[in-house]
């Protein structure tokens, strides 16, 4: 890791007061101010991921820690003790733990980082040391499972994901720009294998790693058709650069000919020309042994896919027979009776419920054609009464009623019995008073209203 001076570590590392209590040790009982101890302890923590994560490593030490975040010629007393918090926390973990929950062939190809000090560490672990020493390397396990997943995304976004098996130098090569160095690399790889999506063999002294093709669960271990293919891969690849070599020499000599040509050396252009020629008879039959294993590569491809649609059938197979388990034809037939017998009911009900709505409707039409009947006999009500004579006296020189003529059209004196007291003669009177003095008030505020003909 590179020193504190070359990274922004935190917003408060030029605040000489906060640092000094950050640079402090730890108390030793955590209970006399649990407020400052987890001040302290989230703050390491999170600023020894944050470090890590902008180097683009996944493992830490205290050696590489205590120079990382020297400040002013001094080094955080308490990182030892944030190393064991965050180990017993398990967002750390001590590279042989790490590696020991692998397969031990891991160990048979590491690097040397999993080589010999993984010993020293389990010998140190069975002995029940808790101690952390400044050469102790430990795995962020944050950090790794985030290298893991880039390192699985490169991959299949790659050429080599029409390979399921790729060498290590070719894995190295590829993941250059997610891993920093190799022993990132084998974190990354060993977090997969732990997730089931990689395996790691030995071939003939050549690391080699088979990753999980999409659609698979998990990954399956390297068999004899894996090596096949494998080899078959490497060959493809190995005439390929032979081919191209040979296709750059034969360019040379064409070249080198026409440059002695030029110089009148026809004899020794001669022999660049036959030395092209039999350079293109060489590229000529690699380049057929090359299509030869190109076309038994694409058959096996062809295969892998016939395999996967033959499965996907089967598949299909067995599903539709468990669907199709307790479906019968008597019952399909029986089940279409049963529906067509409840369609036939539900007709029915609606035509019930429509012939109701119809003996509605025609009320309705009864009653509106009753009410056209009203309203054509008021006028000929009207026309029945008695036209009301004007000219009864008649003008002047016209012809004019007789008395009894007169006394014969005034409608007859209504006859009624005179007992009647005094008291009801007089509130009569009264009410015949308070009659005529509203007609008068009356023809006061509305005289046009005496003009309007009896209703």
């Amino acid at each position: 890791m590179s020193n504190a001076t070359e990274m922004i570590l935190a917003p408060e590392w030029d605040d000489e007061e906060r640092m000094n209590f950050m640079f402090s040790d730890f108390n030793e009982n955590r209970d006399v101010n649990t407020t400052d101890w987890d001040s302290k302890m989230d703050f390491w923590t999170a600023l020894i991921v944050k470090a890590c994560r902008d180097r683009g490593t996944v493992c830490v030490s205290l050696k590489e820690l205590n120079k990382t975040f020297r400040r002013k010629e001094r080094s955080p007393l308490g990182l030892a003790t944030v190393i064991q918090s965050m180990a017993r926390c398990g967002k750390i973990q001590r590279e042989s733990e790490f590696a020991a929950n692998m397969d031990c062939g891991w160990l048979s190809w590491s690097v040397g980082l999993l080589l010999v000090k993984p010993l020293k560490w389990t010998f140190s672990t069975l002995l029940g040391s808790s101690q952390v020493t400044l050469e102790e390397s430990f795995v962020v396990i944050e950090l790794v499972k985030e290298k893991a997943a880039e390192l699985l995304k490169v991959y299949r976004s790659s050429e080599f994901s029409r390979c399921s098996i790729i060498s290590f130098q070719e894995l190295c090569t590829l993941s250059a720009d997610v891993c920093a160095d190799e022993s990132t690399l084998c974190m990354a790889l060993l977090q997969l294998q732990r997730d089931k999506q990689v395996t790691v063999s030995l071939h003939e002294g050549e690391k080699i790693v088979k990753f999980c093709q999409a659609g698979q669960d998990h990954i399956s271990q390297v068999s004899d058709v894996d090596m096949g293919i494998y080899k078959l891969q490497r060959s493809q690849k190995l005439l390929e650069e032979r081919v191209e070599k040979l296709g750059l020499e034969a360019d040379k000599c064409k070249e080198e000919a026409r440059l002695l040509l030029k110089e009148g050396k026809k004899s020794q252009a001669l022999r660049c020309l036959r030395g092209r020629k039999r350079v293109e008879k060489r590229a000529e039959s690699l380049f057929a042994k090359l299509e030869s294993i190109r076309g038994i590569l694409d058959r096996i491809a062809q295969s892998q896919t016939d395999k996967m649609v033959i499965q996907a059938y089967q598949a299909g197979v067995s599903a539709l027979r468990l669907s199709l388990k307790d479906v019968t034809v008597e019952r399909a037939e029986s089940l279409v009776d049963q529906i067509q017998e409840l369609c036939d009911t539900q007709d029915e009900v609606n035509q019930t419920i429509s012939s109701v709505a119809s003996a509605d409707e025609d009320i309705d039409e009864l009653e509106e054609e009753l009410k056209s009947l009203i309203a054509e006999s008021k006028p000929d009500s009207i026309s029945r009464f008695p036209e009301v004579p004007t000219n009864v006296l008649g003008p002047p020189g016209g012809h004019s009623l007789g008395g009894s003529d007169l006394l014969s059209s005034l409608p007859a004196v209504p006859y009624r019995p005179l007992d009647i007291t005094d008291e009801q003669l007089e509130e009569e009177l009264n009410n015949l008073k308070l009659t005529d003095s509203g007609f008068e008030q009356e023809k006061k505020t509305s005289p046009a209203r005496r003009l309007e003909p009896a209703q």
